[in-house]
């Protein structure tokens, strides 16, 4: 299919976390064909140079939980580029746990790469934004915040949070221009879910419970990202916007 172009997006410095593979580099790809510039950071060196290669990009490895690695990739990155205007908080780890087994120190592991890195990149380029008189955050969630899959009761947690802190910060810097949303994926073929969850009996059981029976790729989601990013959704601010085929 083509892709709607979206011309307010020309030239805009986009900053993209968890970006190398799957949904994110989906987000690096859709974004730089719209003419952005384009960062990104992931903890997947050779995924992450290619990927950048192709696209023009500016790759750096980093590790989401090391708050200063983080501020300081966002504060070089806009260094080279310039002011990141579009912030697509996207970086998580969806591997299931039992609740029973997790241990303090598991659950605050699970929040610090599902949670915690979604306020850092926001604090770190709130300023940014400030000063360019406006921009657009997008703060990737999932339908398991909106329906509670048993599982993955820390990673349910963080996206059920990253739904409220988008929407308290959408409230606090309004007044700045600066639209906070977030994007709800159902489930998204990707290779790593292919390769972990995704059997054919397990997709069966989906396709009974979704109203459309094609399969959500990365692409869906990274084009309802770049409506989020763009102008066309200037009045747009504290959603969610679920992408799921129907699921809830």
């Amino acid at each position: 299919m083509d892709v709607a172009a979206y011309p307010s997006l020309k030239d805009r410095v986009v900053f993209v976390t968890g970006g190398a593979s799957g949904i994110g580099a989906s987000f690096v790809e859709h974004f730089a064909a719209q003419g952005c510039r384009v960062a990104f950071v992931d903890l997947q060196q050779e995924a992450g140079d290619a990927l950048a290669a192709q696209v023009g990009g500016w790759f750096r490895r980093c590790d989401v939980t090391d708050a200063a690695a983080l501020q300081a990739a966002i504060g070089d990155a806009a260094a080279e580029l310039g002011p990141v205007t579009v912030l697509i908080n996207n970086v998580a780890n969806d591997t299931r746990h039992a609740a029973a087994d997790l241990t303090p120190d598991a659950w605050r592991k699970a929040l610090a790469v599902n949670l915690d890195p979604a306020l850092i990149a926001s604090v770190a380029v709130y300023p940014m934004m400030k000063a360019a008189g406006g921009g657009a955050i997008v703060n990737v969630s999932s339908i398991n915040a909106l329906w509670g899959p048993a599982g993955m009761s820390a990673y349910v947690a963080a996206k059920g949070a990253i739904n409220s802190l988008s929407k308290g910060l959408a409230r606090e810097w309004g007044p700045d221009r600066i639209r906070v949303n977030a994007l709800s994926p159902g489930w998204v073929v990707t290779e790593r879910q292919l390769e972990l969850w995704l059997t054919p009996q397990a997709e069966a059981a989906w396709a009974d419970q979704v109203a459309l029976k094609d399969r959500i790729l990365p692409q869906d989601i990274a084009r309802a990202a770049l409506f989020l990013a763009s102008d066309e959704s200037r009045m747009m601010t504290g959603q969610n916007l679920v992408v799921d085929a129907g699921r809830v």
